[in-house]
């Protein structure tokens, strides 16, 4: 009798600890968490399991409803969705740690220096930089290679201008090029100066060159990868879509995130390569819980500041130039498609006017009117006024970068005139065409920061403050629209909005706790705005605190 009193005892004990409160995995609580929801909710609370948001609400009946392993208070801080970079090469931008820095340099001379001073410490092989900008020179005019050959007379050099669109190599790197005149090239120009090469190559020139450079072995991309990683999280991005890769270049990442080097989420664009084609045509699409390969990345033309933007009209500061389309009109229609038939999603570089009017129109024919293919044009930067609706008549995608708009304003005009700046960086005007825009950086184009696109989009000034009253203004986003594009609509441009994105029942715990209020930030909270901690699937990524106790 005993016995079964004993028994009767430890089961009725089994019984009632079941019967407590549900188990979470973490508990944040105390905070001001912006769901970004339909509602655009507000909770203080939200309980974590399996990667997954469990419930949200007030601090009290989370905290009463559920234990955790973890409990986290947030101090009154705010917590976002896990900010999304519609737009950026994350691999360019691993690459680029390892090339000198030439970015904000403020002349042709202080590109030089920097360049000696890295090439002392990498005294070996080819010597690689990028981030230069004329525009941001006195004369604004491009370099010419006469002082590379005099500095480097037995070391190839090539660097690369800040957008990737063009490059200056010295006479060593054009002869491993066998470049020794200019030619013809669709889709890029050899640049010269009375019949002699300069060393400027645009767009596919530099092509020419770059693919005579040694490629990194898989020990130094992979330290590399990683060194990225750390520096995206530590400003809060949990998803990159990462706009023309190789199709190896994903069979690397999948090897790193399958052995759990590599945690950060990837929306992947496979560059418009027939072995591309090829090899995902045949496979079909990737889909895991961390890389999602379901579309391709074309390039219509080149940037603005190279003038290799296709436009309508001749440019205002050179009328002898026009830019040019990076590929025969046929190519385009051929590839829309080829993409179309196999149920892939297009997504193409697109600057000039002529080159937007040129893709808009293909994907018109091809998507008809309103649909759910969600093709999309990168950039769409200068859009001509009777060609914004076709955006919205075959429900396009504009995926823009609003520190282009803040870092083009100070010589865009110059190349396009007042009248067809009003076009450009139109932000507002596209998002109106379907009623949401997906927002990146181009990052290494611009700075991997998400806070320097929200200010962007929203003051229209950068980081000077500059212009007073801002750029354009009546093309500004709304804090709460800008807020969304980081975040459910640049989900929504990768078909990840039902598992992304927005902080919500069942949806993935990629969350981000801030010092500051962005919605309520002046514009000092705004660009001084920190990162304290980055959640991805529910497990802690970066912490400032830790980070500061190493340093």
């Amino acid at each position: 009798m005993n016995k079964f009193k004993c028994l009767l005892f430890a089961a009725l004990i089994l019984l009632l600890s079941s019967c407590g409160n549900p188990k979470a995995d973490l508990i944040v609580f105390n905070a001001k968490i912006y769901t970004v929801d339909s509602a655009f909710s507000i909770v203080e609370a939200m309980a974590i399991k399996d990667g997954k948001v469990l419930a949200l609400g007030n601090s009290k009946d989370i905290q009463d409803k559920f234990s955790a392993t973890e409990v986290v208070d947030a101090e009154g801080k705010t917590i976002y969705p896990g900010f999304i970079d519609a737009h950026a090469h994350f691999f360019g931008y691993a690459e680029s740690l390892n090339t000198a820095n030439l970015f904000e340099t403020k002349s042709w001379d202080e590109v030089l220096e920097r360049l000696k001073t890295f090439a002392a410490q990498h005294p070996n092989g080819w010597l690689t930089g990028r981030g230069w900008d004329q525009n941001d020179w006195p004369d604004k005019r491009f370099p010419t290679k006469d002082k590379l050959d005099e500095i480097f007379p037995d070391r190839p050099v090539l660097l690369t201008r800040v957008d990737g669109h063009a490059a200056i190599a010295n006479q060593k790197a054009l002869e491993a090029a066998g470049i020794t005149k200019a030619i013809d090239l669709v889709g890029g120009e050899i640049l010269t100066d009375n019949g002699k090469i300069t060393g400027v190559l645009i767009d596919n020139a530099v092509d020419l060159v770059s693919s005579k450079i040694p490629s990194l072995t898989k020990e130094e991309m992979k330290a590399l990868l990683l060194q990225a990683q750390a520096n995206c999280f530590a400003v809060g991005l949990t998803t990159i879509d990462d706009c023309g890769l190789n199709y190896d270049a994903v069979e690397g990442l999948e090897k790193l995130q399958s052995n759990g080097d590599i945690k950060m989420r990837f929306y992947v664009m496979l560059s418009d390569n027939q072995k591309n084609y090829d090899y995902l045509f045949k496979r079909g699409a990737i889909k895991t819980d961390r890389l999602n390969v379901s579309s391709f990345k074309v390039y219509a033309d080149g940037a603005l500041g190279s003038r290799g933007a296709c436009l309508l009209h001749p440019y205002t500061d050179m009328p002898q130039k026009q830019g040019f389309l990076l590929s025969n009109i046929s190519h385009f229609e051929e590839v829309a498609k080829k993409i179309h038939e196999h149920n892939f999603q297009m997504c193409t570089h697109a600057i000039g006017d002529s080159a937007n009017r040129a893709i808009l129109k293909i994907y018109n024919s091809i998507l008809g009117p309103k649909n759910d293919r969600r093709w999309r044009i990168e950039h769409a930067q200068v859009v001509a006024p009777q060609d914004f609706g076709l955006f919205g008549k075959a429900s396009v995608v504009p995926s823009v970068q609003p520190t282009h708009a803040t870092s083009d304003m100070y010589w865009a005009q110059d190349r396009l005139g007042k009248e067809r700046i009003k076009g450009a960086y139109a932000y507002k005007q596209l998002l109106n065409q379907n009623g949401w825009i997906p927002l990146g950086t181009d990052f290494p184009v611009e700075q991997i920061n998400p806070m320097l696109t929200f200010y962007a989009a929203t003051a229209r000034k950068d980081v000077a403050n500059y212009p007073e009253g801002g750029f354009q203004m009546e093309n500004a986003l709304t804090p709460e629209e800008t807020l969304r594009g980081m975040t459910i609509w640049a989900a929504k441009a990768n078909f990840e909005e039902k598992q992304k994105g927005s902080l919500e029942v069942g949806k993935v715990a990629d969350f981000v706790i801030m010092e500051n209020d962005l919605l309520k930030g002046n514009r000092q909270q705004i660009l001084e705005n920190k990162v304290i901690k980055t959640y991805l699937n529910g497990e802690k990524v970066y912490d400032k605190n830790a980070v500061s106790k190493t340093n």
